[in-house]
């Protein structure tokens, strides 16, 4: 496959596809759901140039760091953390890029996820102000918070309908302009779902991203993942959300296991290593 992708046989979004294949990652499973980059960060201008490589995100870097001043704050957090009982690693991140509870998130228009979604929410929608109701409101609140590091899912470049409130379900009102959150809010350079997926789809298979893709590979799937590698490219997660990190067949008390299966489900989980 590897070959394959170098010698352009296979398109950028099909390697994904494989290499989340080969890690264990599944669309039958929303705790280990496919993970896609977010490659661009202009959603504001008019018109979108892909030949402009300011218009992309810098894929050697974990989406918690793209803007420069989080990375001191994430670097703190990592240096000062310490374990009382020195069960715990130190960790940059205390969430993770690709959960259940984040799919659900980007998928809420869509079923099963409406329900999926409401379940999970004690059997009504989520606030209107956490909802996912605008792409450019999204990207600037990863740029604003450290704490939020949601990737993407492969559906952001194939699948217009989970972008449109088609089934019109009452997703609430946003606090401070009262907006109705319908269906989402596109970047400018985007004229319909249709023309957003079309162009965002155009922008994964553009020449930057062919030469960058391998940088976030490396985080995701590659040698980045963990070790001092992963600590150097600040890119260390939760000890929890790691393959092997913690035997649950030890485990003897059963509380003790559900609980761990629990967080380990709802948290979020790194690939297997490639």
């Amino acid at each position: 496959v590897f070959q394959k992708w170098v010698n352009r046989e296979i398109s950028n979004f099909d390697y994904l596809i494989q290499l989340n294949t080969m890690a264990g990652r599944t669309y039958n499973d929303l705790a280990q759901y496919p993970v896609f980059p977010w490659i661009l960060r202009d959603y504001t201008s008019e018109e979108l140039d892909l030949n402009n490589a300011a218009v992309f995100r810098d894929l050697s870097k974990p989406i918690g760091v793209v803007n420069e001043k989080n990375a001191k704050t994430v670097k703190e957090k990592y240096e000062n953390f310490e374990d009382p009982l020195g069960m715990i690693d130190k960790f940059h991140y205390g969430t993770h890029y690709s959960n259940a509870a984040g799919v659900m998130h980007y998928l809420i228009r869509v079923e099963p996820f409406t329900t999926l979604h409401i379940q999970l929410q004690s059997g009504r929608f989520d606030c209107a102000d956490r909802q996912f109701h605008s792409i450019p409101a999204a990207w600037q609140a990863l740029m604003d918070n450290p704490n939020d590091v949601k990737e993407l899912i492969p559906e952001f470049f194939y699948f217009p309908e989970f972008l449109e409130n088609q089934n019109g379900f009452n997703l609430g009102q946003l606090q401070m302009s009262k907006e109705v959150v319908n269906d989402v809010v596109l970047p400018k350079w985007a004229h319909s779902p249709e023309d957003f997926i079309y162009k965002h789809r155009k922008a994964l298979e553009s020449e930057y991203v062919s030469a960058h893709l391998h940088e976030w590979i490396d985080l995701i799937f590659g040698y980045k993942q963990r070790g001092p590698a992963a600590v150097e490219a600040l890119n260390v997660f939760y000890y929890c959300t790691y393959e092997g990190a913690v035997d649950l067949d030890a485990l003897t008390d059963e509380k003790e296991r559900k609980a761990l299966e629990g967080m380990i489900n709802n948290f979020g989980q790194t690939p297997c290593q490639l």
